[in-house]
């Protein structure tokens, strides 16, 4: 016998995007059920294991839920979050679990069933009416108003046989400048072979002992690592993605834990190619693991990052089944001057640059760097509120890497930060939908971007402006003036105190946009980096003077990623 329940909305998945949107749903007021597959909420941010994140780094786009994350983090992490050259976090992906699950015990209208897998979907017309759950006690069926997908593979479109888009498009259909084009597709046999990015089952090792990892000169990485070293040095590959309490992420494409063959197992039909995929990649990387052990000897250990040891509880996938979506998030939505890109239908900001993963040569994308802060960054981009639902399943939103976006695109919009703040906008959107009542095609964007914007706990920006820091105090005022259409004149606001600063006299040499320089009072010459908008106003101003500075050095960039500068 089936027990059935009925709720305002249900969250299905355990991606980061899932527990966002869950979280945006209780806190806007409405009763909502979380359903994960596995014992973990953080999806790749902490159960994939990707906790050196990219993209989302500037001080205007550490809003929301990843925003109100890092600020958490520094301070449950003494040694800070600058510990690798990836990216300017790392934090231990048990830490951020942490997190996530407080914030969820503390929402009383949020109901979190871990280790619950979603047997079917039922449908009627363009509407989905229940889930039906293999519980621990039997099977559930949950009814609902709203379906939010926050899973890691879209699995809601697969489960009510919804059209769906996975894999590449051609150049034809958007005018992407780095899609094939159709014939291509067509004859060339690398895109039969690579289907889909391909994933990483992540690790996260342990070093004891000093730092400096060497080499040991009687070994040479043994196929398929090979390459491993073919660009970086051993103390390079395991500082990219060193983390707090000697952890280190390893997230290797060179010769290293990237899975290259039959990447779209994972959306199959078939349970035996699934499970063998799966198998095969944890054993790859234990593999990958294991060599670098025997490069670098005692030192680097297992470790209890996870539940079961150094493998993260769940493969990093790249790319999902994707939603037709009212609008489609394609390439040129991404790249600087897209003549539509503007705030009036945005519920996000991201910036991550764009990076595909395949075997052998780089895949060719169209640039999306811009110099900003001493450093090469990515351009910005909106995600408008169409992109998250569309007409075969009315009452169904997209919160995770599986919103409407082209192939090409998901190389930008597929990381963690970015989808915190999509499944915010997901449940924000559900929330108010079940409020109305309303569908969520019916919704003007002005009503969820007034929700992001005024949430008392995690306000997410969704207009792109660089100059706006998280901490300005007209913040929200300037964020409606953006999504109005209005220029406002903004004066950059010096950043708060942050834990573990420190202060240092420096020389201050600016080479270029993209290379500026400090020298100490030892004599070191320092790559200067910043993520404040106020720092980047007046740091270049101070070319051949002596500024006191504030931030935080990182020996592993290496940089000091500067705060504040003193006059």
């Amino acid at each position: 016998m089936t027990d059935r329940q009925q709720i305002p909305v249900l969250v299905l998945g355990g991606g980061c995007g899932g527990v966002a949107a869950a979280l945006q749903v209780a806190r806007t007021g409405v009763e909502v059920i979380l359903v994960t597959p596995g014992i973990w909420l953080g999806g790749m941010l902490t159960a994939g294991g990707v906790s050196a994140p990219d993209g989302n780094e500037l001080a205007a786009w550490q809003t929301g839920l990843w925003g109100a994350l890092l600020r958490q983090l520094r301070l449950d992490l003494d040694e800070g979050l600058d510990q690798n050259w990836v990216s300017c976090f790392g934090f231990p992906p048990a830490a951020a679990e942490a997190v996530l699950q407080r914030w969820v015990q503390d929402e009383p209208l949020l109901h979190w069933l871990p280790s619950t897998p979603v047997a079917a979907l039922k449908q009627q017309g363009d509407r989905l009416l229940s889930a039906v759950l293999d519980g621990p006690d039997g099977p559930l069926e949950v009814a609902f108003d709203l379906l939010v997908d926050g899973s890691e593979l879209a699995d809601s479109l697969a489960l009510a046989s919804l059209p769906h888009r996975q894999g590449w498009e051609p150049r034809e259909l958007w005018n992407e400048p780095s899609a094939p084009t159709a014939q291509r597709l067509a004859s060339d046999p690398f895109f039969a072979h690579q289907p889909l990015q391909s994933p990483t089952w992540v690790l996260t090792a342990r070093w004891e002992g000093p730092w400096h990892p060497v080499q040991r000169t009687d070994k040479t990485p043994q196929p398929p690592f090979s390459g491993c070293l073919q660009r970086f040095d051993l103390e390079r590959l395991l500082s990219y993605g060193r983390l707090p309490g000697g952890l280190l992420m390893l997230n290797w494409p060179l010769d290293g834990n990237d899975w290259h063959e039959d990447p779209s197992a994972c959306l199959s039909s078939s349970q035996k190619r699934a499970r063998h995929q799966l198998r095969a990649m944890a054993d790859h990387s234990r593999r990958f693991l294991a060599a670098l052990q025997d490069l670098s000897g005692p030192q680097l250990k297992d470790s209890q990052a996870y539940p079961g040891g150094s493998l993260a509880l769940q493969p990093y996938w790249r790319e999902s089944r994707r939603l037709i979506g009212q609008t489609t998030v394609n390439e040129l939505m991404l790249l600087p001057g897209f003549p539509g890109d503007d705030a009036s239908t945005a519920v996000a900001v991201g910036n991550y640059a764009n990076d595909h993963h395949y075997p052998g040569e780089d895949w060719p994308l169209k640039p999306k760097h811009h110099i900003w802060g001493g450093r090469s960054t990515g351009t910005p981009f909106t995600i408008p509120l169409a992109a998250l639902h569309g007409s075969d399943a009315a009452n169904l939103l997209l919160a995770e890497k599986g919103f409407s976006v082209s192939h090409i695109a998901n190389g930008a919009t597929r990381l963690g930060p970015l989808l915190l703040q999509i499944g915010q906008a997901a449940g924000a959107t559900a929330a108010i939908c079940h409020q109305k009542p309303c569908l969520p095609a019916e919704l003007p964007a002005r009503a969820v971007q007034a929700v992001l914007i005024r949430d008392n706990k995690a306000p997410v920006a969704v207009a792109a402006c660089a100059d706006l820091a998280w901490h300005d105090p007209n913040w929200q005022v300037v964020q409606e003036q953006l999504i109005d259409g209005s220029i406002p004149s903004i004066q950059p606001a010096v950043a708060p105190p942050e834990p573990g600063e420190e202060f240092v006299a420096m020389e201050i040499a600016i080479d270029s946009d993209d290379a500026w320089f400090g020298v100490d009072p030892n004599g070191q010459r320092w790559p200067l980096i910043t993520l404040e908008p106020a720092v980047m106003s007046s740091l270049p101003l101070a070319h051949g003077k002596r500024r006191t500075l504030v931030g935080k050095p990182n020996p592993w960039g290496p940089w000091w990623r500067i705060n504040r500068v003193l006059p």
